[in-house]
Formats: structure tokens, sequence, C-alpha cells
């Protein structure tokens, strides 16, 4: 009986991975928000460790059998919000550029709406490899960012490295965009 509760926990795990990412975007916008230097090291293990949960619940649903429609449907979304919100604190701390923030921003609403229609019309449209790489970029970078202290491990230029990585993510962004926009009208 006792086996029987832990396998029927277990299948939830995944989901619980996927939903602290989602809530971890409160104490990151609070770290944020308060733009002091002894907030942003714990503003980027925050972000880290939300980071590693998109992982984390890819893994968990494969180890548990626990892969569910809701699972495919809340992890990209838990991610674009962890993402946005650090952007937009980023952008908030003069960071990041409002041209940047903007690509991504709409980027992420048009592949949301692309993947409502393809869904409506029972299509579907696999994740693409620069998507992927977009997200992990953006994943590394983002907490470069946070921590302002321009040249911290052996004099590493940390924030040129953040901010031309996000570049680098929304370069990613726009490809993957087109790539899901081919996807769609090519399976429709």
């Amino acid at each position: 009986m006792i086996a029987h509760m832990n396998a029927s926990y277990q299948k939830h795990y995944p989901m619980i991975a996927t939903y602290s990412r989602i809530f971890a975007a409160v104490p990151l916008m609070v770290l944020l928000s308060m733009g002091t230097p002894w907030s942003q090291w714990p503003a980027a293990i925050v972000f880290i460790i939300a980071s590693l949960t998109d992982w984390l619940d890819g893994y968990l649903a494969r180890k548990y059998n626990a892969e569910s429609a809701m699972g495919k449907f809340m992890d990209p979304i838990a991610d674009k919000i962890i993402v946005l919100v650090a952007l937009i604190m980023l952008l908030h701390l003069d960071r990041v550029g409002p041209v940047m923030v903007t690509i991504l921003i709409a980027r992420d609403i048009y592949i949301g709406g692309l993947r409502s229609v393809a869904a409506a019309n029972q299509v579907i449209i696999a994740a693409k490899p620069f998507g992927k790489y977009k997200t992990a970029i953006q994943m590394v970078t983002i907490p470069c960012l946070f921590v302002f202290e321009p040249r911290l491990f052996f004099n590493i230029p940390i924030q040129e490295i953040g901010y031309w990585g996000l570049w680098i993510s929304v370069v990613l962004s726009l490809i993957s965009g087109i790539q899901y926009t081919f996807g769609y009208y090519k399976n429709k």
C-alpha cells in the first residue's frame, strides 16, 4: 500500500518542479526590485535554481512515466514567466535595452498564439532546436546580468558575456519563431 501511495505521489513531482519555476518569479522580482548589491546574488541563485527545475521536471516525467498534456503545456509557460520577469526587472535596472526585451516578449506572445491556433486545429508543432538553445542561453546569461560586478572571476567580463549572450538568444529567438511558423503551415 505504501509503495502504491509513493507511486501516486511520484507522478506529481514533474508538475511540482514546473510550478516551482513559476513561484520562483515572486522572490526573484522582490530581490531585483530592491536593486541593492546584496540582493543581486540571491536573485541569481533563485534564477539558477529555477532554471535547473526546467531540466528536473523533464527528468522526473520520464523517470516516473508521468508525462502529461498539462506538463507539456505548462513547461514552456513556466520558462517564459521566469525569463520575462527577469527581463522586465533587468530593463528596470537598466542592464538590458528595450529593443531586446520587446523582441523577446513579442516572439513569446506570437509563439504562444501560434501554439494555441495549432492546438485548435489539431496541428502538432514539435519543439525546435533553436528555441531550446535560446532558452539554454537565457538561463546562463541572465544571472550574469543580475550580478553587477563587471569582472568578478579571473577578470572575466561577466556583464558583457550576459549582455551579448542575451543578444544571441534574441537572434535564436527570431530563427525559432520563423521555424515554428513554417512548421505550422507545413503541418496544417
